[in-house]
């Protein structure tokens, strides 16, 4: 299976009411963060990992109910969209966006998409890399699905030195 490179290009931070400010109806689909207030993990910490494909951000964003977070006047939203060469079709734009959330969501761990870390099982994780541009604020840089799967999994995976030849 061919290696599926996704860059996303990160902008933000939005507050809930400035939500409204996102309006690129052709470009309005991916990933999206939510910081805001934990009751454990304190003040200012990544919370939610979303992803709009069928609606725009502004429009799955207001959905979530962030407005009720303890801090929600300190809510920051970040929304990535996914950029390349070429705009794909539809199926693969919204493919890539499920792929891109399901493993930041596996390797970010955001307190409340706990449901979702169990994710990276898909298969189809192992082939693809996240690269996170401009205001990915606490996501790491770069994310291979490979790195995520279990060490026992990998095909030939010896020390160096025990191989045979």
């Amino acid at each position: 299976m061919e290696i599926s490179h996704i860059h996303i290009d990160w902008e933000g931070p939005f507050s809930i009411a400035k939500l409204s400010e996102i309006k690129d109806e052709d470009k309005d689909y991916g990933v999206y963060q939510i910081y805001g207030g934990h009751p454990i993990y304190g003040s200012n910490v990544l919370l939610y990992i979303g992803k709009a494909i069928e609606q725009t951000f502004g429009v799955r964003i207001s959905q979530e109910g962030w407005q009720h977070n303890r801090d929600s006047e300190n809510v920051e939203i970040y929304i990535g969209r996914l950029s390349g060469e070429t705009t794909p079709d539809n199926s693969k734009w919204e493919s890539e966006i499920s792929l891109a959330e399901s493993l930041l969501i596996y390797s970010h761990k955001p307190a409340f998409n706990s449901q979702s870390i169990k994710s990276v099982r898909d298969k189809r994780l192992e082939h693809v890399h996240v690269f996170n541009w401009i205001a990915h604020r606490d996501l790491m840089a770069e994310v291979s699905g490979l790195r995520w799967k279990p060490r026992k999994e990998l095909d030939d995976y010896e020390y160096y030195g025990t191989h045979e030849e």
